[in-house]
């Protein structure tokens, strides 16, 4: 008999990556339509939900459709079955289908939007565009008896504590003795009811960043054999990891201008693009941001970087970048379905950890609403 993931659990995991609280105020993320209170047999990666979207989900019998662009952004007066975005809602209703966006939450995310992009264009070196925040540290204590010190060390590394720059599993632990004193009603792993006990223990410290700590806690509790187990949480002044906008590195060796240009619409695998600048000059440091980058262009500037490659860049805004002497590459905001094959990556990487048959698909309908002449 297969085994599916509930709706639930997938997207439990999905925010282990992309957590919510990664995204913009007021951005329009999470469950848009439908329940996740259902098993998944099929989902369905895409960049947007169009009313094509909707029809091939419904086609192939799809569960949950993870998009990045949210379906609902604004709110809606009505919900017409004949018009407008009723009738992408209403299809979903009537196939069953949810519908989940994962956002602005996606675009910052480590491994997310823009890292994707800057790996497809062969960036080297790689860092935050523009910083917008630091993910807050907790220490977690928790006190073990010295037979499952190791049983508890791995499950809370495996769960993700302790990661501190490269490595993982960073933790410290002192021995000591530990008393209480089991009351009626307890059923305590050593001593008895009405007698103090004295223990052989492990004190164990580790980091925990705040997206994972209900994570490790869990799982901690888990595999603790105390009925009742013994732990603190402290928030920490360390500075956590950061989180930000767009992406920033180097190309091998330098490049012309105009040849960089063809080089990136051929790895981004789009019909065109508009460039802004002289195409005869050298480049060699790409700032790059998936969507409306016009906001950017200073922060570009500023980290020294020879070239911005974005979308929906503004008439004005590119008369800007030509003052500043930054080159620009608006390759459209379609760019940002790279994601569509990133998501799926890392769906089938979950599903196949929690053992389950539900299958993950990349959405085949055309969502850019521009053609080339």
């Amino acid at each position: 008999m297969n085994q599916w993931i509930s709706g639930q659990r997938l997207i439990q995991r999905f925010e282990e990556w992309v957590p919510e609280s990664l995204a913009f105020e007021n951005d329009k993320i999470g469950l848009l339509i439908g329940t996740l209170n259902k098993d998944i047999k099929k989902v369905m990666v895409t960049l947007d939900v169009l009313e094509n979207v909707a029809q091939e989900a419904a086609d192939k019998h799809v569960d949950l459709i993870i998009a990045h662009h949210p379906v609902i952004f604004h709110p809606l007066k009505n919900v017409r079955s004949d018009a407008g975005q009723g009738k992408i809602v209403t299809k979903c209703v009537k196939h069953d289908v949810a519908v989940y966006a994962a956002h602005t939450n996606l675009d910052i995310a480590e491994g997310g939007v823009n890292d994707m992009l800057a790996k497809q264009l062969g960036l080297r070196r790689t860092q935050i565009l523009k910083p917008t925040q630091s993910e807050p540290l907790y220490k977690l204590t928790v006190y073990v008896p010295e037979s499952h010190i190791q049983t508890v060390r791995k499950a809370i590394g495996d769960a993700g504590a302790g990661a501190i720059g490269r490595y993982s599993h960073c933790t410290f632990t002192a021995r000591g003795k530990g008393t209480f004193l089991p009351e009626e009603g307890t059923h305590p792993y050593i001593g008895a009811h009405g007698k103090l006990a004295y223990a052989d223990e492990g004190r164990i410290e580790t980091i925990v960043p705040e997206h994972l700590l209900k994570k490790v806690i869990s799982r901690m509790l888990k595999v603790h054999p105390y009925e009742e187990v013994a732990y603190d949480v402290y928030p920490l002044k360390n500075e956590g990891v950061t989180y930000g906008l767009g992406r920033i590195g180097e190309l091998e060796e330098p490049a012309v201008f105009g040849d960089y240009c063809r080089e990136v619409k051929q790895k981004l695998g789009v019909d065109g693009l508009r460039a802004v600048g002289n195409l005869k000059d050298k480049v060699r440091k790409i700032a790059v941001c998936g969507g409306d980058g016009n906001s950017l262009i200073p922060y570009a500037r500023y980290r020294g970087a020879d070239v911005l490659i974005s979308g929906d860049i503004y008439y004005h805004t590119a008369h800007d970048a030509l003052l500043a002497g930054l080159k620009v590459i608006d390759a459209g905001h379609h760019i940002e379905s790279v994601m569509k094959k990133g998501v799926q990556h890392y769906l089938q990487k979950v599903i196949k950890e929690e053992g389950c048959d539900t299958e993950v698909i990349v959405s085949d309908a055309r969502t850019n609403p521009f053609r080339f002449f």
